[in-house]
């Protein structure tokens, strides 16, 4: 059974209704032999690196089979837990390499230090990264450096914005593909 963990950006509400995520949770539950894991997160505003780590570990049991797909925050979350555990891989969305001058953000701990890329790298059998020109909250000069760093199969959008869509179908085929291998 191939395991699959959904974490959401800060701020989502109820996870289940909020972006593309119940709909993916959905997508993902009817492919053979797949368990998707999506769960209103603790902490869900300021998103603490060392709460939702935990929490990830311990909660939603993420481990060496498991792919997790991370969402703005939820990006930031998937790589810093591959920065200290294996997992089969990591999906990122609309990921960044700073807090980007926000309070909020900096709070979380996930900037406070340099990304330990090569560690993501020994620790993921795959990197998987979808990110839009048109974002209104990421530079694309931050998803760059997210990119370089992680040596992802980075698909770039122009009008994608902060993949806040109710449905994505794109994420569905990545996950397919490395299913498969």
């Amino acid at each position: 059974m191939q395991h699959i963990v959904i974490i959401p950006g800060n701020g989502s509400g109820d996870v289940t209704r909020a972006n593309w995520y119940g709909w993916a949770k959905r997508k993902f539950d009817q492919l053979p032999d797949v368990t998707c894991d999506l769960r209103n997160m603790p902490d869900p505003v300021v998103a603490r690196e060392s709460i939702w780590l935990p929490f990830m570990r311990d909660d939603m049991r993420c481990g060496e089979e498991t792919i997790i797909v991370g969402h703005s925050s939820g990006a930031e979350a998937a790589m810093r837990f591959a920065e200290k555990y294996p997992v089969k891989g990591i999906i990122v969305v609309s990921a960044c390499v700073s807090d980007l001058g926000d309070a909020n953000e900096r709070a979380s701990g996930y900037y406070s230090r340099p990304w330990e890329w090569e560690k993501i790298k020994a620790n993921t059998q795959f990197r998987v990264q979808f990110g839009s020109t048109d974002d209104p909250f990421i530079p694309w000069s931050e998803q760059e450096q997210v990119a370089n760093g992680l040596g992802s199969d980075l698909h770039k959008y122009d009008d994608k914005g902060h993949f806040m869509n109710t449905a994505f179908p794109q994420l569905i085929d990545a996950v397919k593909k490395k299913l498969n291998t």
